[in-house]
């Protein structure tokens, strides 16, 4: 993922906002039409105030009872309205923000990963939460709003124009001047806004790292510099908050000083003409009443620019994620037997550093049924051989292929069907061990889960208070790594695909345990098996070695010799 303040055109982002609309369109609905019933009953109100002050004042002809019970019944319209607004925010509010949120992390999770993640993990959980609330919020419920406060303002100018034209027309006038103002508002408030949300991805970052690695921080004695590295990212959120909110005080300030200059020319002109007896008592309630419903749909635009430019900036944060291409997509390519895996002339680097090759013209044949280690110093290449095997990077130059006896493929996300991983270090989820295992095979049997850990060498579980239901916390908290490790291995070994690749998966293991892990899935020759490792126990398994240090050569290491035929490796 690349990191960057890139901006988007208007347009673009309103397109991706429709199409993102599709998860919440039936909430958008909803609120529109209950927001133009609110308008309707709000408009009735003020005509039934009208009517009920004039018909007191013996003005107009009717009944007080009938008045006031009218005006009753209007207000509990509002309140059954506020009660089914209310029910549709937080009930399909919550299944629109769920469904976003699944679909970008499945984007995520099928984008290309090319080999770097320049994005932090505090950020892209920032985006997947606080961002997409953001866009959910202001489509199913920020633009009926709008239509809502439109439709107001439409109204209560009708209704004010029919009382009187001349007032109507000059508190209509002052518009053009209020939206040239508002376009210079958004464009600042939308920068002021990204440089907060990309200050609060900090501040997230800075906490994730602090507790995902706090016994390190521990170990390491700096709590002090995590704390301090944490108010340097708050002071620096501070005062970005600070800059945009003197920003919007100063701009509300100006807005509501008009606004009320307005009302009180308003009031100015309505109290001439009662006294000139030109208007009523009702007459000037409803004529205060509907200046007032027209500022107010003014007055909610100016609260609906920041909720626009918050939703932009948030619109801008999650399409980063869409301009990384999907991984290849499609059937899955199951190849039948025990397959093997070739480098033709195999050259890589990352793409910002083209001059750096990571791996330089390597050829190389991990044949079907046997046992190979790579071995080499650390920055030579092994684990980025790997991530071409997976199909997680691809050759600059070059190709890789898996192969049985009767067909080849060059290697894609859709040939990761044939390979079992382990990776280095401690990946257990929170969850149960149970959980753990059905990763590797949701459709795994309970025998089959028991085959799986005692071929790993983990059946110690079966003597847990719990056994497979035994809770395990983040990182596999509350087993020894060497537990979590062979664990791990039992999870992958129920994909039952023939390519096994361990990435120092035995570090944690004792000799005696590494021993019979190790002939367990060596014995029945039913994987081609790849290692990832500096333990010499492990070479005296393997039927060859490939030394990316020694020019990328083939060590046979139970015959004792050399293949030189294999070109270099960087």
């Amino acid at each position: 993922m690349t990191k960057g303040k890139r901006t988007y055109p208007v347009v673009t982002i309103l397109r991706w906002l429709w199409h993102s609309s599709s998860y919440n369109r039936l909430q958008a609905v909803l609120n529109t039409v209950i927001g133009l019933a609110e308008v309707a009953v709000s408009l009735a109100q003020v005509w039934a105030v009208k009517h009920a002050i004039d018909v007191a004042s013996h003005n107009t002809d009717g009944d007080v009872v009938t008045a006031v019970v009218l005006i009753g019944g209007l207000i509990l319209c509002n309140f059954c309205l506020s009660i089914a607004s209310a029910w549709v925010r937080n009930i399909l509010g919550v299944r629109a923000q769920n469904r976003m949120q699944q679909m970008m992390l499945s984007r995520i999770l099928r984008s290309e990963w090319r080999g770097r993640d320049q994005m932090h993990s505090g950020d892209v959980i920032n985006r997947l939460e606080a961002d997409v609330t953001n866009v959910v919020n202001f489509v199913a419920e920020t633009l009926p709003n709008a239509i809502s406060v439109f439709v107001l303002f439409l109204g209560a100018f009708i209704f004010l124009f029919t009382l009187d034209h001349m007032l109507a027309l000059i508190i209509v006038c002052t518009f053009p001047i209020f939206l040239a103002l508002s376009k210079v508002y958004m464009g600042k408030m939308r920068q002021l806004s990204r440089d907060v949300r990309e200050s609060d991805s900090q501040v997230q970052s800075i906490l994730q790292e602090s507790v995902q690695h706090r016994v390190l921080v521990k170990a390491l004695e700096g709590e002090d510099m995590m704390v301090e590295r944490l108010e340097e990212q708050h002071h620096t959120l501070r005062h970005n908050v600070v800059r945009r909110t003197k920003f919007s005080v100063l701009s509300n300030l100006i807005v509501n000083l008009g606004f009320a200059f307005g009302y009180l020319m308003a009031f100015g002109w309505s109290a001439l003409r009662l006294s000139a007896g030109t208007l009523t008592y009702g007459g000037m309630a409803a004529f205060l009443q509907l200046v007032n419903k027209i500022q107010n749909p003014a007055r909610n635009l100016s609260k609906l620019i920041p909720q626009f430019v918050a939703v932009f900036t948030a619109a801008e944060r999650l399409m980063m994620f869409e301009d990384i291409p999907l991984e290849e997509q499609g059937e899955a390519v199951m190849l039948q037997g025990v397959c093997g895996v070739r480098f033709e002339n195999v050259s890589y680097a990352y793409p910002d550093d083209r001059k750096r090759l990571i791996v330089n013209r390597l050829s190389f044949d991990f044949r079907p049924g046997t046992c190979t280690a790579i071995v080499g110093e650390t920055g030579v290449g092994k684990t980025t051989l790997l991530r071409m095997i997976l199909a997680l990077v691809k050759p600059t130059e070059g190709r890789v292929t898996i192969y049985n006896n009767d067909e080849t493929q060059t290697v894609s996300p859709l040939t990761r069907c044939n390979i079992i991983y382990v990776p280095q270090g401690n990946t257990m989820l929170s969850g149960t061990i149970r959980d753990n295992l059905l990763l590797g095979n949701p459709d795994a049997s309970e025998q089959e889960m028991n085959e799986a850990l005692a071929k790993a060498c983990a059946d110690f579980t079966s003597k847990l208070p719990q056994g497979l239901d035994t809770p395990i916390s983040e990182n596999g908290t509350g087993l020894s790594e060497g537990q979590a490790q062979r664990i791990c291995i039992a999870r992958a070994l129920l994909r039952n695909c023939s390519l096994l690749i361990l990435d120092e998966a035995t570090s944690a293991l004792d000799p005696q345990t590494e021993q019979r892990l190790l002939k367990n899935i060596l014995d029945d020759k039913s994987h081609t098996v790849i290692f990832i490792t500096h333990r010499p126990a492990v070479l005296e398994y393997c039927d060859a070695a490939l030394d990316l240090t020694d020019s990328g050569r083939r060590h046979d290491v139970r015959e004792g010799t050399t293949n030189t035929q294999t070109d270099n490796c960087d």
